[in-house]
């Protein structure tokens, strides 16, 4: 059962022109435009500056990230009283 709101307005949705005016777009020429041009490119340089950030922050503050406790805890005494 849909609600009386969305059945509405799937109703007044004109599916077929919505469908024409995606194929006159796909159909136009297709000029380049920044995002193809470039994309690429920002996308790469975006993703080195992150990772060199990361790198940077991860092994130049000072932080001792103590991963393993492994060889540093040992067992206490065991105390039966």
């Amino acid at each position: 059962m849909m609600f009386p709101l969305a059945r509405n307005t799937l109703r007044s949705l004109k599916i077929g022109s919505i469908q024409q005016i995606r194929a006159r777009q796909s159909h136009r020429k297709h000029s380049p435009d920044f995002h193809d041009k470039y994309g690429n490119a920002v996308l790469a340089s975006g993703t080195a500056f992150c990772v060199v950030a990361w790198i940077f922050t991860t092994t130049q503050i000072g932080v001792q990230w103590n991963l393993s406790p492994v060889g540093r805890v040992t067992p206490k005494e065991w105390n039966d009283e």
